[in-house]
């Protein structure tokens, strides 16, 4: 994936566009666990931040190589969801956002070590 690593807090962590499949990805670092009462509250937050700014048509000026591609939300997890909050909130996530024409993915930190290694 090339890689553009402009950190904006207030909207996209990272955003690139993956070689395989041409999608521009928007990659939100995710690091509370998931028995923090806070992790629901601010993963719902930061991914209604990256919605606004996809459906707003910010992205299209801050990442111009995001115009006719198809744009995913990948949530990079220190730790992965759990039962309990963690695995219907994102079920429910997932569904909304791909509602919107979006693509949407979760995947472990550590799986993301293992592809750079």
């Amino acid at each position: 994936m090339k890689a553009r690593c402009e950190h904006r807090p207030k909207v996209v962590d990272f955003a690139g566009v993956r070689r395989a499949d041409s999608r521009c990805v928007l990659t939100l670092s995710d690091h509370l666990r998931w028995d923090d009462p806070d992790q629901v509250s601010q993963l719902q937050d930061k991914l209604n931040e990256y919605l606004a700014f996809i459906e707003s048509g910010e992205i299209y000026q801050t990442y111009p190589d995001a115009r006719e591609r198809e744009i995913e939300i990948q949530d990079v997890c220190k730790h992965l969801p759990t039962e309990g909050d963690g695995i219907p909130f994102i079920e429910h996530a997932s569904e909304e956002i791909r509602r919107a024409g979006i693509h949407f993915a979760v995947r472990s930190l550590s799986e993301m070590e293992r592809e750079v290694v």
